[in-house]
């Protein structure tokens, strides 16, 4: 993929000690994209796991997006939610709205294998999963009456394709709400924790699939009128991203960074030599997030609205 359409992070030769011993990373250029097959394998994998720490963390910005579907969502009909992860939103969507059938999507089979007995511990018979790549996944499903997702449609590796897609299997007039980040500088838990190890997150020129993929409000306005969409807004919404809890709040953030997230990756790029220093460095950075027994960083994030083209019957 040519350089103009990465997603770069400059990991800047670190010092580490008086001998000025320095710390490179390799493969820089695809560092931070994260495309279909890193979920269907290692990055789905890791998230499965951590589900309980990443809805954590995202525990302040799912209200507010489960408020502006519920805003939107029918009673009845057919919705999907787009890469839906561990199943949080769907989860909330199906209790809100029984009367409502609701497929959840995603290419992670280890993730879609959580969503699962997560419904049914939940005894939620009007919620269903299934594992496949949108949009080609919600063919045989369609016309969907609502489409959803929590931070899950920044990973296409062709987004106009995706979203053409998308307005094909919605019904006339449907709505399509969706959150994703802003800008990197605008979420330290992003941008603070990885200069900590000594890199910094550059803006993407172009597309690259990754978390700061639609931090650009023309770009995403763009895309979705050309896909099909109507009456699209973005409406910025700053939350609290929790990252750690507990009596040593800093280490329980520093371990679910060492496994999610940007960091997680130039760790992973570190020698194994290095690696101990620069979680020293970061654990010191986190540390001073901690209040109390909580670490939350600000976090800022787009809720998206917008409908499919043609008027509902």
């Amino acid at each position: 993929m040519p350089d103009s359409h990465d997603i770069r992070v400059t990991v800047a030769a670190l010092s580490l000690c008086q001998s000025a011993r320095h710390i490179r990373f390799d493969n820089e250029r695809t560092m931070f994209m994260t495309a279909a097959p890193d979920w269907q394998t290692r990055v789905g994998d890791v998230w499965a796991a951590e589900w309980r720490r990443t809805d954590r963390s995202f525990a302040a910005l799912s209200r507010q997006l489960d408020a502006a579907i519920l805003a939107l969502a029918p009673e009845t009909g057919h919705a999907v939610d787009l890469g839906c992860g561990a199943g949080v939103t769907s989860l909330a969507l199906a209790a809100a709205r029984p009367g409502l059938d609701i497929l959840g999507v995603d290419l992670s089979a280890a993730l879609i294998a959580v969503a699962q007995e997560r419904a049914a511990q939940h005894g939620l018979d009007n919620l269903r999963f299934a594992t496949g790549m949108v949009p080609q996944a919600l063919d045989a499903h369609a016309p969907f009456d609502l489409a959803v997702s929590r931070h899950g449609v920044m990973f296409f590796d062709d987004p106009a394709a995706a979203f053409r897609g998308i307005a094909a299997a919605l019904s006339p007039g449907a709505p399509l709400v969706f959150s994703c980040f802003r800008a990197a500088a605008e979420n330290p838990w992003a941008s603070r924790t990885i200069a900590a190890i000594g890199g910094r997150l550059d803006s993407p020129i172009g597309y690259a699939p990754g978390p700061f993929a639609f931090a650009d409000p023309d770009r995403v306005e763009r895309l979705l009128l050309d896909a099909g969409f109507v009456d699209v807004a973005l409406t910025p919404t700053d939350y609290l991203y929790r990252a750690g809890e507990g009596r040593d709040a800093a280490s329980d953030a520093a371990d679910f960074f060492r496994r999610i997230g940007p960091v997680s990756r130039a760790l992973a790029e570190a020698a194994d030599a290095d690696r101990p220093a620069l979680l020293e460095r970061l654990r010191v950075v986190l540390a001073e997030q901690v209040t109390g027994e909580v670490l939350d960083f600000p976090a800022a994030a787009w809720i998206v609205t917008a409908h499919a083209r043609g008027k509902a019957t």
